[in-house]
């Protein structure tokens, strides 16, 4: 008995020493990591048990779903330990497993869970910055700052991820400073000098991987089928744990993980940014890249495409878009990962662009798409406004990249009738110019699913786009490429394909934006002009016309009689009722039922809200133009 005794005492404090044993090694006088590879060095995501902790479960149709915890590691001697929403369709095994990773400001969203799980897939929506949406368990940033301060006796208190000694929140973060675009030195650091290790994206990254042994792990999931997607910060995050860990069998980052590219650090470049983990992914990969999105800008997709090892990608990007997109576009995760994971039909491959161009004329994109499914319809598109990459070494201007015009063009079929060709009505030769082809196809059934933002979406079409091609103004110069003619300051006519010129995020209302007022082509030919438009309405209504945050309420007489409304720049207001200063730097124009006017940063003022809800059948326009 006392051989037992001791034997079962050392087996005690061997386990002891085990459980709070540090997941990844103290420097201890080592020289801190200096790339990927080092940086990852020593971690096994399956090494530590995962101590699952189930806050909250139900079953909601057809799908058990749960609120759960599991322990990322030990670091600084206390355990960390991530939150989120796991759920899986009722009664079933052998299923295919997803990791959802959410951006900034976002949740843990039972939504995107729950969709999942209709489509027959196990998913993991990790809560990084402690936020979770699920009914009966929601958890605030308010309420996530009451768990960092144990407010237990709080009636909103929940329990939610906790990074136990160090600090991988966000918006807000526990101790004040955003360690994502930094390294910083800290007493809630890892380690306590300049260390990858010590950056967010690292442990987030980290708690992803240990998210993948958590799915791997459930009784109801095939560990050989995993997938991981995410939006924004999630899509950078995607890229990371996908070049990290071989056990991701598919990937779909949105608005994000190909433009981290520029820093002062040295060591950031080399370890935490995009292009460091981009060439390590050898996994099918789908990116989806909205034309004007900031955080994912699609004149990076030719250098991400160029640095990963998987030759199975694809990409898809919205036009016009910045941060958001529609049905079509967003569908493109879950037909990836479908034959990817679950073995579904091949998604068609890549529609292959390539200029042609004549001297003296106007330059043309030839279009083949893959006919291996039905196609719906090709669409071109092109803009003049940003900067070629070999010529600078810095993005972007982030307005420019967010509200840049980008003009369509519908191609006609060619030659053997697998081809498509568009002629670019170029604006001037003095500018270079990007173009990309966009190819719809039909699906066999529709697919639903939540969107970027959890919103519910179905849709029978899909959307794959071209790689973007460039020219230079240099190259159009010597090529004496012709431009076209502007119309005697007429800006939109309102006939033929204008709406794919504008575009909205929501299609359930008329609403319309477009960004063809900053394209020089049709800005305002002097600061004294006025914008002119004639609208009608079969009821009378109150219309908002809408530019960066200055607006006007139209009045619109109903009876279906045409109006015509001018103004100069000083017409529009914002929430103080101050002017719009002029009209030579303005991007967007809104034209909807109503909108809200913003007022200057660090105003006191609140928005305030012009136009009112819509009567009757969607407002008919025409003549959008300057006039002197």
């Amino acid at each position: 008995m006392k051989i037992l005794f001791f034997a079962g005492l050392s087996a005690f404090f061997l386990l002891s020493t085990f459980l709070h044993a540090e997941t990844l090694s103290p420097l201890a006088g080592k020289e801190p990591p200096a790339d990927f590879s080092a940086m990852w060095e020593g971690f096994d995501p399956r090494n530590e048990p995962l101590e699952k902790e189930v806050l909250k479960e139900w079953v909601q149709d057809g799908a058990v779903l749960q609120v759960v915890r599991y322990r990322v590691g030990i670091f600084k001697g206390e355990k960390a330990m991530m939150a989120g929403v796991y759920g899986y369709p009722e009664g079933k095994r052998g299923l295919p497993g997803l990791l959802q990773v959410h951006g900034g400001g976002q949740y843990a969203d039972h939504k995107a869970v729950l969709t999942n799980a209709k489509r027959g897939y196990a998913t993991l929506s990790i809560a990084w910055a402690g936020r979770i949406s699920a009914p009966g368990y929601s958890v605030s940033p308010n309420v996530v700052k009451l768990f960092w301060e144990g407010k237990t006796d709080d009636p909103s208190y929940k329990i939610t991820t906790d990074w136990g000694a160090l600090d991988a929140y966000h918006a807000p973060s526990r101790y004040g400073k955003d360690a994502f675009p930094s390294i910083p030195v800290a007493e809630w650091t890892l380690d306590p000098v300049v260390s990858p290790r010590n950056n967010s994206w690292f442990l987030i990254a980290l708690a992803g991987r240990r998210g993948l042994t958590f799915l791997e792990q459930q009784p109801e999931v095939d560990g050989d089928r995993l997938g991981v997607y995410g939006h924004s910060m999630g899509g950078k995050l995607t890229v990371m744990i996908a070049g990290a860990d071989r056990r991701v069998k598919a990937a779909a980052p949105s608005c994000g993980g190909i433009s981290d590219r520029f820093s002062e650090s040295d060591l950031h470049l080399a370890t935490v940014s995009d292009p460091p983990s981009l060439e390590r992914i050898s996994c099918p990969i789908i990116f989806l890249s909205p034309a004007n999105d900031f955080h994912g800008r699609i004149n990076d997709l030719e250098s991400a495409v160029g640095e990963i090892k998987s030759k199975e990608w694809r990409i898809t990007c919205s036009p016009h878009h910045n941060h958001q997109d529609t049905a079509e576009y967003e569908v493109a995760t879950q037909v990836w990962v479908d034959q990817h994971l679950k073995g579904g039909w091949p998604v068609p491959k890549t529609p292959q662009a390539e200029w042609v161009i004549e001297e003296g004329c106007l330059p043309k994109m030839m279009v083949r798409p893959d006919p291996s499914r039905p196609v719906k319809s090709i669409e071109v598109y092109f803009t003049q406004q940003g900067v070629l990459q070999e010529r600078g070494k810095a993005r972007d201007d982030s307005q420019n990249t967010k509200h840049r015009f980008w003009k369509f063009v519908q191609p006609a079929p060619f030659g053997d009738g697998k081809t498509w060709e568009a002629e670019l009505p170029l604006f001037d030769t003095n500018r270079p110019v990007w173009a990309f082809a966009n190819v719809h196809y039909e699906l066999d059934l529709p697919i639903a699913g939540a969107g970027y933002y959890y919103g519910s979406y179905e849709t029978k079409i899909f959307n794959l786009s071209s790689q973007l091609l460039d020219l230079s103004e240099e190259e159009l110069k010597k090529l004496n490429v012709k431009v076209a003619e502007l119309s005697d300051g007429l800006v939109e006519p309102f006939s033929g394909s204008w709406r794919k010129d504008w575009f909205s995020y929501n299609t359930k209302k008329w609403g319309i934006r477009t960004n063809k007022l900053y394209e020089p082509h049709w800005a305002a030919p002097s600061p004294s002009a006025r914008l002119s438009l004639e609208v009608r309405s079969d009821s009378p209504n109150k219309l908002a016309l809408w530019i960066d945050g200055y607006g006007a309420e139209l009045d619109l007489l109903g009876n279906h009689s045409w109006q015509r409304f001018s103004f100069p720049a000083s017409a529009l207001k914002n929430a103080e009722g101050k002017s719009l200063p002029g009209w030579g730097s303005i991007r967007e124009l809104r034209l909807d039922d109503s909108e809200k006017l913003e007022a200057p940063r660090g105003s006191s003022t609140k928005p305030l809200k012009i136009g009112t809800a819509w009567e009757g059948s969607p407002p008919q326009f025409r003549n959008l133009s300057w006039i002197e």
